[in-house]
């Protein structure tokens, strides 16, 4: 029987009772505000294009540096687990890929990796079993069903994930991505 897909609320909060109820209040303060960061793990051609990715490795495995290096670590070849190299894409079948990452997914225990995809599989996917080698077929099966629809498209999602307020630079950003693909230069507005 798959072990059930359960995240706590507290996770990443403090042990100590006190200073977990001080950083449940500092969070719901600030939970809804956009995240600014300069580290983003998104091929700006994603958003550029809105091409629908073709599955669950495409999108979470192949791309994702911290994921392949841990299994690159513990011998596992990255063309087995379709990281594409200088020479082109990988040969590996992606539903290959996705069953070898499963069945390597307890070496991510206590990892931030495993935390956010635990979150993302939860929360984004709506998956309620984990990620473990008897379930990979049904995962990537569910989250391929996902990618296929409008709502998982790469804007979509961009759309979906930027918080309130943050459209105008978020449509802004998309514009000058696109211009590096052939699109048109991005007008200043007066005043800026």
């Amino acid at each position: 029987m798959p072990r059930p897909l359960q995240l706590h609320p507290d996770r990443l909060l403090p042990a100590d009772p006190a200073t977990r109820e001080i950083a449940r209040a500092l969070y719901a303060g600030v939970k809804a505000l956009p995240i600014v960061s300069p580290h983003g793990h998104t091929d700006p051609a994603w958003f550029a294009t809105d091409a629908p990715w073709a599955n669950a490795t495409e999108l979470l495995l192949a791309p994702d540096h911290y994921l392949y290096r841990m299994l690159y670590s513990q011998g596992i070849a990255l063309d087995r687990l379709g990281v594409p190299s200088r020479a082109g894409p990988a040969a590996a079948d992606p539903r290959e890929a996705w069953r070898l990452f499963a069945a390597h997914y307890h070496l991510f225990r206590g990892t931030p990796s495993r935390l956010w995809l635990d979150h993302v599989f939860a929360e984004v996917f709506g998956l309620d079993v984990a990620l473990e080698a008897a379930t990979a077929d049904a995962v990537y099966d569910r989250i391929g069903a996902a990618l296929a629809t409008p709502e998982f498209r790469p804007r979509a999602l961009f759309d979906r994930f930027s918080s309130q307020g943050q459209a105008e630079y978020g449509n802004r950003l998309l514009s000058a991505m696109r211009k590096e693909f052939g699109g048109h230069i991005e007008k200043k507005e007066i005043g800026r």
